[in-house]
């Protein structure tokens, strides 16, 4: 339940639209909902800001759909990660409202206007192409949170020259997330040319001695420029979460 709901909610009870019984019952559900293979989580909007998301990975198709089902009554807008292209073919046609991004493998809901929470504008880059997937989980993730994103793609280390030809454009960012794999370079440069915080993204892209991605997390962590802060291989969404946490106007 968001805050608008509960608005809503609240201003029926008062004009005499409905009845306490009824506003209660509506309320039964807070602060989490038992669907007995989850447990959803209603009151995360009032406490963080935005409703639970779905994690699809390891989920079945009937446990996505259930969990969809409990949220869409009580929130504006949802969000659902790492839904297999298989499964968000099952559910799109029950769910209208609902938009699969597939090269993110990212599903929004829409209902509501997005309001504007940030101060600024977040930029979101690749280092490479192949980088792109997970640089897009951030920065859907950012905007249905209410931010205004800038993309920038493919200016990783070895084409030094794409990076600096948008120098202003970085200089203008509240935050960056900045998304790279192979080297896991990109990070430092980019830390090292702003004075905004920059949130690293190791990914899984690379060759063997890449190991999955730990290479380019290690060099994340080990980087030399200040104000450079490292979410998990492949965390798109968590670097859309703290992105839109520092770019939050309150």
């Amino acid at each position: 339940m968001d805050i608008k709901v509960l608005e809503q909610l609240l201003a029926e009870v008062r004009d005499g639209n409905l009845t306490v019984a009824g506003a209660l019952d509506r309320l039964r559900t807070l602060p989490f909902e038992n669907l007995g293979f989850a447990r959803v989580d209603h009151h995360r909007q009032l406490r963080q800001g935005f409703p639970e998301v779905i994690f699809a990975a390891g989920k079945s198709v009937a446990q996505i759909r259930g969990i969809l089902t409990a949220l869409q009554p009580r929130t504006t807008n949802i969000l659902v990660t790492r839904l297999a292209p298989e499964k968000a073919e099952v559910l799109l046609p029950e769910f209208p409202q609902a938009r699969y991004h597939p090269d993110s493998q990212v599903l929004t809901i829409i209902q509501g206007e997005i309001m504007d929470q940030g101060r600024g504008v977040i930029v979101v880059m690749s280092a490479g192409t192949s980088d792109i997937p997970v640089a897009e989980e951030a920065l859907l993730t950012a905007q249905i949170m209410g931010h205004r994103v800038e993309a920038l793609y493919d200016v990783g280390v070895a084409g030094l020259h794409r990076l600096l030809a948008h120098h202003e454009l970085l200089s203008q960012a509240t935050c960056l997330i900045v998304v790279a794999g192979m080297d896991g370079a990109l990070p430092s440069v980019v830390g090292g040319l702003v004075d905004r915080p920059v949130i690293a993204v190791p990914t899984s892209v690379g060759y063997g001695a890449s190991f999955g991605g730990v290479a380019a997390l290690l060099t994340m962590l080990n980087s030399c420029a200040t104000g450079v802060a490292v979410v998990n291989i492949d965390n798109g969404f968590g670097a859309g979460c703290l992105a839109a946490l520092i770019n939050r106007k309150d």
